[in-house]
């Protein structure tokens, strides 16, 4: 093993803490040669695609990537921003919104596949002297293809540190009561303002069926997570539909998907449906390009009457909120003395008071 070179110890060294906000990634820009290395990671990543990996590689490098970059690069084309790609946009700005509810505590953002990457980052807080992390992944629902990963590169990152930093990973908050109530903030605020849907279609990220079987409990966390933003909102179980979107392949994947479900719901003549998307706590791809253009486009295409879909959490107040009582609650105990970091003290004795 070859540590990377580090500054000499020294002792009596103030430390800090950090929070590392870790999101999916997205590519440099809305263009095939920009997709291509980021699919490549994305795809080539053993948790996200669970085949033999000699087959897989052949499957990827032969077929999908000499066509897939191009075909995405026109989806994210749709939605791109002057200042970049919305999911780009929004965690960086959750970050800088979250730090200025966190004083003391150093605060930034990492992307697991793209820039900026996990390592780098783990190694720019190291080199202002933040000797413990907490890692908080954006998953609200744990599952090995997404929360997992960022164990996996995150313990990647810190084996070649010859003094790594202490580290804490967040699995889930999938229930947390702060992310609920935003989540139900949000969509009442919706409502509010554009009148109340026929139905409420809850859609989350898609993962095959067979992981479920094999220990995932990201099923059971999304329902969960549906089930307590219903009750919140006082709506009846036939008012609101659970869905899961993003299939790719041939694999059965989390049912029922969410295209079918509004093409059904349009065949059936709903007068309105709303769809939000509880598991991505920023507008990204798959919020704006394929449920508010494509999913859209189905339903009304199969007799539906109108299509509303509610914006992720973003920057919304109440998300915020929610954002710093999780970290808040992560770091309890593992505060420095009052001499080394005043204002972490100061947090730590309001934690406890409030408990």
């Amino acid at each position: 093993m070859t540590y990377k070179p580090e500054p000499p110890h020294r002792h009596g060294q103030r430390k800090k803490v950090a929070i590392l906000l870790v999101n999916l990634g997205t590519p440099e820009a809305p263009t095939a040669t920009a997709l291509k290395p980021y699919l490549r990671e994305f795809l080539s990543d053993p948790r996200v695609v669970e085949i033999p990996r000699l087959p897989w590689w052949l499957i990827l490098n032969a077929f999908i990537l000499t066509t897939r970059p191009a075909e995405s690069a026109k989806k994210y084309a749709k939605i791109w921003t002057p200042e970049g790609s919305p999911l780009k946009v929004h965690t960086e700005r959750q970050a800088k919104l979250l730090a200025s509810k966190m004083e003391g505590t150093i605060v930034d953002h990492a992307m697991r596949y793209g820039n900026p990457s996990i390592e780098s980052k783990l190694g720019e807080l190291k080199a202002l002297g933040c000797d413990r992390v907490l890692i908080l992944p954006l998953y609200p629902q744990y599952a090995a293809s997404s929360s997992g990963t960022v164990y996996d590169a995150v313990f990647s990152a810190t084996k070649c540190m010859r003094n790594p930093p202490e580290i804490r990973i967040i699995k889930h908050f999938h229930d947390h009561p702060g992310y609920i109530a935003a989540l139900a903030e949000n969509i009442s605020n919706y409502w509010k303002v554009h009148g109340e849907p026929e139905k409420l279609v809850m859609s989350f990220h898609g993962v095959p069926r067979r992981t479920l079987d094999l220990g995932d409990p990201y099923h059971c966390e999304c329902q969960k997570t549906a089930r307590l933003v219903a009750k919140a909102l006082g709506l009846d179980e036939d008012r609101y539909i659970v869905s899961f979107q993003s299939r790719f392949g041939r694999a059965k994947w989390l049912e029922p998907y969410t295209v079918e479900v509004l093409e059904k719901l349009g065949k059936e003549k709903c007068g309105r449906v709303d769809v939000a998307c509880p598991g991505f706590v920023s507008d990204c791809l798959e919020t704006l390009e394929e449920i508010d253009m494509e999913v859209r486009t189905s339903f009304l295409n199969a007799g539906g009457g109108q299509f509303r879909y509610i914006p992720a959490l973003n920057e919304s107040e109440g998300w915020m909120r929610a954002l710093a009582d999780i970290a808040q609650e992560n770091l309890q105990g593992w505060n420095f003395p009052e001499s080394e970091d005043p204002a972490a003290r100061e947090r730590a004795l309001k934690m406890g008071a409030k408990d």
